[in-house]
């Protein structure tokens, strides 16, 4: 009777640590993609550059030009 005790007792402490933990998941976090905007803002910098090109094509050369003699 001791011998059958003995091994159902050392049958159940195997089996137990055998099937402790269960079953693993290991859920991996998606990284959102964030899309950056240039530094410089395409949009403006057109309106930026307009008053000056024709400020420098209208206001021309107001310098004389002497003549040596």
């Amino acid at each position: 009777m001791k011998k059958l005790v003995t091994g159902v007792l050392a049958s159940s402490l195997l089996a137990s640590a055998a099937f402790a933990g269960g079953p693993v998941v290991i859920v991996e976090e998606e990284v959102p993609v964030v899309e950056e905007r240039p530094g410089s803002s395409a949009g403006i910098l057109p309106l930026l550059l307009i008053p000056i090109i024709l400020c420098v094509a209208l206001c021309g050369n107001d310098d004389d030009e002497e003549d040596g003699g």
